[in-house]
């Protein structure tokens, strides 16, 4: 039975993973860390909210370790192996209530600008700025993932406004900056036996398949942001989970002058700088909340085989391919071939994603790409799509289209492309008479189901639509630019 260790609130505890998917939420509330809540219990609300230190990360523009906020009743307790975590409980520990200048200055903030009402999500909020207050960048992104219900945000975004810098003598900074210097993964687990049940951190890409090829169906996560889902409304069947999270060849992001390969464990915070694609950075900054992005992994939005999920529409409309991983060998494959069927893809047991792969020119013989990406949801972020679209356009020297994807979310069974669509385009001038005749041959290119997001007719309305504003959006550009 695995056993992991991991410093809380400056303590180093030791814990016995039992059950094997107990959260971190779970843990820290039967430990008695009650200041931490349970609201949602899907990742929606950020009352659960604690910090995480993050070591170096290049890949994100960072040489200094960081707090990062994330959502404890997603993250399985066995995440937390050979780390260090901050609950609200910890972030003045020896404050008196009655002393406002024994607060910290996030804490004091709240006070001061009556940021507080019933309480319940107050924790949540004080370590999402937390987090942000260290990393020097506190603004509405760090609290979209925190839900207030009788407060409202006026005083809170006061609060966030006025917080001063941190001092150098500050014990937070202090803790950042030896984390810097020193990975603390002493004593993450036990030895992993292939044959083990139970939760399993492997730290490398052999012993995982290793694991996979004695236990196929053994539950695969990363940053499990969506099978912590599972986990809270007990769907989850298997009794073991092997995690991706800790492996160096999933963590990789290369840049070469044809393609950009991502490591299926990279996650969506780590891809926020990455500036090369438009249609990316543009769903990833409407990607759930700055506590999901954290967490959630490119490999893992892909492998869900979400027919809503936001990123596989950008990656089809990028012809993204995907490599993917077993005991006998390594297969290359288009995404567009990868999604066999509702939650369905061309994975088999023991089969890992490990990069992704999106070429970086336009077609040869183009002069000119245009991308974008669009979400419509109820909220505009933290939300799952209502539908979302990607669309990539190759045009030539006389503005004529030489290649066209128009990929779409929320409207099959599967993440998909209006492929009669795009080639149909392929030769016609770039134009609003072509568009609107793309628009009607749109509206009937898929057959989405209605729901209580929204009806089959509005959906597709939105897939002829969006892609209207897609050529608006690209012409008012290139005005701009002229």
């Amino acid at each position: 039975m695995n056993k992991i260790t991991f410093t809380l609130n400056g303590q180093r505890k030791q814990v016995v993973l039992e059950p094997a998917d107990m959260t971190v939420l779970e843990y820290l509330r039967s430990a008695g860390f009650v200041g931490t809540k349970e609201g949602c219990a899907e990742g929606d609300c950020g009352a659960c909210t604690i910090a995480v230190v993050c070591q170096n990360d290049a890949k994100n523009g960072q040489e200094h370790a960081q707090f990062q906020a994330v959502n404890s009743c997603l993250m399985p307790l066995g995440a937390l192996a050979g780390q260090t975590a901050i609950t609200v409980e910890g972030v003045a520990p020896e404050a008196d209530v009655r002393e406002l200048g024994s607060l910290h200055p996030v804490q004091r903030a709240m006070v001061e600008t009556g940021g507080s009402q019933c309480g319940y999500c107050t924790p949540g909020f004080i370590m999402s700025m937390f987090s942000a207050y260290y990393r020097g960048e506190v603004s509405d992104e760090d609290i979209e993932g925190n839900l207030c219900r009788c407060t409202g945000y006026a005083p809170i975004r006061r609060a966030m406004a006025q917080l001063p810098k941190p001092s150098a003598d500050d014990p937070f900074v202090k803790l950042l900056d030896l984390a810097s210097s020193q990975a603390d993964n002493a004593a993450a687990v036990l030895p992993i036996d292939t044959s083990d049940t139970g939760y399993l951190l492997p730290q490398t890409l052999e012993d995982a398949l290793a694991c996979l090829a004695t236990q196929p169906h053994a539950t695969i996560i990363a940053g499990a942001t969506d099978v912590g889902v599972d986990i809270n409304h007990d769907r989850l069947t298997s009794e073991t989970l092997v995690s991706l999270e800790r492996i160096p060849e999933l963590q990789t992001l290369k840049v070469s002058d044809n393609a950009v390969t991502i490591g299926a464990g990279v996650t969506l915070s780590q891809l926020e700088h990455l500036d090369m694609f438009p249609a990316l950075s543009e769903m990833i900054s409407w990607f759930a909340s700055r506590q999901i992005r954290n967490r959630a992994t490119m490999g893992g939005n892909i492998a869900t085989a979400s027919p809503i999920g936001d990123l596989p529409p950008v990656l089809l409309a990028y012809d993204a391919t995907l490599s993917i991983a077993n005991v006998n060998g390594t297969r290359t494959l288009p995404l567009a071939d990868f999604f066999q069927g509702y939650r369905q893809t061309a994975l088999e047991p023991g089969d890992i994603i490990t990069h992704i792969t999106i070429p970086r020119h336009p077609t040869p013989g183009s002069h000119t790409r245009l991308s974008q990406s669009y979400k419509v949801g109820k909220r505009g972020t933290d939300d799952i799509s209502i539908v979302a679209a990607a669309f990539c356009v190759d045009l030539d020297a006389a503005n004529h289209v030489v290649h066209a994807r128009l990929a779409y979310g929320g409207v099959a069974a599967t993440p998909a492309r209006a492929q009669d669509v795009e080639t149909w385009l392929v030769g016609k001038p770039w134009q609003a008479p072509t568009v609107q005749d793309a628009k009607t041959q749109l509206k009937d290119a898929f057959t989405p189901l209605t729901d209580v997001r929204g009806s089959a007719a509005y959906r597709k309305m939105l897939v002829a639509n969006l892609f209207e504003k897609f050529f608006v959006d690209m012409t008012q550009l290139e005005e701009v630019l002229a």
